[in-house]
């Protein structure tokens, strides 16, 4: 006899996603093209912001993370999502499955509380600007780095080890490109009750919450702003938050469409869609949204290739 939580399968089936055989090629190119973009994209701005002394500052130290978080979200599904798409077998093992939801809510929760670290810098730079260097200490800034770690840890951890109890008997196949936690669910053989009351507790605790957070921010800001408007100032507001307003829209948009907006029929096309979204377009937009609107990166930019020596910069 089996144990209560002993799972009975090996593997799981992931149908992907809903292209047709004809433009398989196609997609598969698009999707590769994608990908290489959001790795070279970022790597790019970590290895700016390493390398040139003038982005040594509280704002890119988080921005490195953010950049970080999104190369790690994006190649937690793409790499699989490719390499399925050529299969004729689209599989992943049990224990691949597993590690696939840890790191999928690890890195996505990392950027999550990244950008509140990031709405809180600009909220200080705009309402404090003559205490911003003491408000934003090294310790404050590392500080803020290593919670958000730890929070993502214990996050993606938690979910992990209860999922890790489901047992799975008959059904394998999941409607997804990756193993999403509540498609899986779906297919469970065993309760899953107190599965869904932490994913709907900790939703809320860690994805409303630190929007919220954003938003307070951000009214603070407008706030600050219209105290003393001028002309001036609202373009230098513009231009601190325009890139992080940017992200934030990109990152918690496709999040409330998919959970705050259930649709009444089948919504299968909808995750999907959604989930590439927030998986794929978001982490490869960040770099051009940071580095194209961006006088210090583009001048880091400079900078860098210039003391390489390269033949252009003469």
């Amino acid at each position: 006899i089996m144990g209560k939580n002993q799972t009975l399968i090996s593997e799981f089936l992931l149908l992907g996603l809903p292209i047709q055989p004809e433009h398989q090629n196609l997609f598969y190119a698009l999707f590769l093209a994608m990908y290489l973009i959001t790795v070279l994209g970022n790597l790019l701005i970590i290895t700016l912001i390493r390398l040139d002394s003038h982005l040594h500052t509280p704002m890119y130290l988080f921005l490195s993370n953010l950049s970080f978080s999104d190369l790690c979200f994006s190649s937690v599904t793409m790499p699989k999502l490719l390499q399925n798409m050529q299969s004729q077998v689209p599989s992943i093992p049990y224990a691949g499955c597993l590690t696939q939801i840890y790191f999928f809510l690890f890195f996505g929760d990392l950027g999550n509380f990244i950008l509140v670290a990031m709405a809180y810098d600009r909220y200080v730079a705009i309402c404090f600007p003559l205490h911003y260097t003491t408000i934003m200490s090294p310790k404050l800034c590392l500080s803020l780095v290593v919670l958000s770690w730890v929070l993502t840890t214990f996050h993606a951890l938690l979910h992990t080890l209860l999922m890790a109890k489901v047992s799975f008997c008959v059904d394998n196949v999941i409607p997804h490109f990756f193993c999403d936690m509540s498609a899986m669910l779906k297919l469970a053989c065993s309760d899953t009750h107190v599965n869904e009351l932490v994913i709907f507790i900790v939703v809320g605790l860690f994805l409303v919450f630190p929007f919220l957070l954003i938003l307070v921010s951000y009214a603070k800001i407008v706030s600050s702003i219209f105290k003393v408007p001028s002309a001036r100032g609202i373009r230098k507001a513009f231009s601190t938050c325009g890139s992080h307003l940017s992200v934030v829209s990109l990152f918690y948009g496709p999040v409330i469409i998919l959970y705050l907006c259930p649709s009444a029929n089948n919504s299968t096309v909808k995750d999907t869609v959604m989930a590439l979204m927030y998986t794929v377009v978001t982490p490869m937009l960040n770099p051009f949204i940071y580095s194209l609107r961006n006088r210090d990166m583009k001048g880091a930019l400079g900078r860098v290739f210039c003391q390489k020596k390269i033949p252009f910069c003469v």
